[in-house]
């Protein structure tokens, strides 16, 4: 059984940083696809980030995180990591990772492909809140 578990969100002030984690289980972790994605108050969830479990190649949904979130993993503990820095109050949102197993590719890989379009594809994990105060 396939199983993500994020931890890691917390309340901040602008301008200050957090470390997500996505724990995985069940599944051959370098083999796959993580990928973060987020939903803020009042806002469809959209896509953040994701890295191949195989390669680490990485993807950004856009250019609002770009420089200042960073997607990591570490293999030996089958566990991804969102480094966010420069936190702003924008960013406020519950973090959600997804497992996507078995799946060929990763949004963001494709130019112009929908990340939502890989929603119903994975293993998604409970969330982690992140609140960043101005």
């Amino acid at each position: 059984q396939v199983t993500v578990v994020e931890s890691g969100g917390g309340s901040v002030q602008a301008g200050g940083s957090l470390r997500l984690s996505c724990a995985a289980s069940g599944f051959t972790f370098t083999s796959d696809c993580i990928a973060w994605f987020r939903q803020g108050p009042g806002k469809e969830r959209e896509g953040v980030a994701s890295i191949n479990t195989n390669t680490g190649t990485t993807f950004y949904a856009d250019d609002s995180v770009k420089g200042r979130f960073t997607i990591s993993k570490d293999n030996a503990k089958s566990t991804a990591f969102l480094q966010m820095n420069s936190l702003k109050p924008e960013d406020t949102a519950m973090y959600y990772c997804l497992a996507l197993v078995g799946v060929a590719g990763c949004p963001g890989a494709l130019l112009g492909e929908s990340w939502s379009s890989y929603a119903r594809l994975g293993v998604w994990g409970q969330g982690t809140q992140v609140s960043v105060s101005s």
